[in-house]
């Protein structure tokens, strides 16, 4: 019980922590305006077009902070707030799928890796747990299957929390190269723009490294049941 709220502790703070500062971030700087006037999308296109980019669409997505960049359909995928909002919010995350895109068009091999776990470390994330705790209930149980159907919920884990490693390196890359895009492209003026951009992408960032903490924790809880013979 112990070792359980060692991990279980840590795992709350550090998810409720990164998404606390993440909202603080994006509701001030969606509140200060890009002195380009451009919206979120206006941007993204410019980076895309800057980078001979032009086979990527833009789509409005509704939901908040819902974000992202579809690499099969090759579509940035933008909230109502970003794509319409001319903040140094929107520009910044606008900037950063559009990040996700340049890194697909050169090949970014972390995109790549995370591209082709993706189906695997789905079903892992969803079912691999489940799988767990069936197989350590089977195993106390006095089941012989049980300790097999649990390793295999332990590795179908594992592939989702290196999932969420892999993914690290993605996010940062894509807000660098949205910042050094957002610089060079004279689409921020001044440092105290560069400045706001950056600490929204930052924030950002650390869910990303938050959601990889709490992975990793969890499945060291369940390493030390599987192998340390722990069923507490």
């Amino acid at each position: 019980m112990e070792f359980m709220i060692m991990v279980f502790i840590p795992s709350i703070v550090l998810s409720v922590g990164a998404q606390i500062m993440v909202k603080s971030a994006y509701k001030r700087y969606s509140q200060v305006p890009a002195r380009s006037g451009l919206t979120g999308a206006q941007a993204a296109q410019q980076m895309l077009r800057a980078n001979s980019i032009p086979d990527v669409g833009i789509e409005e997505t509704q939901g908040m902070l819902s974000d992202h960049y579809d690499p099969t359909k090759k579509v940035l995928r933008l909230s109502p707030d970003v794509y319409h909002g001319s903040s140094l919010a929107s520009l910044g995350i606008a900037c950063h799928e559009a990040g996700h895109a340049l890194q697909h068009a050169k090949g970014y091999t972390p995109l790549y890796i995370r591209s082709v776990m993706v189906p695997v470390a789905s079903f892992g994330s969803q079912f691999g747990q489940y799988m767990l705790i069936f197989g350590v209930i089977l195993a106390g149980w006095g089941a012989a299957f049980g300790g097999m159907v649990a390793m295999a919920g332990f590795a179908l884990f594992g592939v989702a929390v290196l999932f969420s490693v892999v993914t690290l390196p993605v996010e940062f890359n894509a807000s660098s190269r949205a910042k050094e895009q957002l610089v060079s492209l004279g689409l921020l003026s001044g440092p105290d723009e560069e400045k706001g951009v950056s600490k929204v992408l930052n924030a950002a960032a650390l869910t990303y490294v938050a959601a990889a903490a709490v992975a990793a924790l969890n499945l060291l809880y369940w390493a030390m049941i599987l192998f340390g013979g722990r069923r507490d």
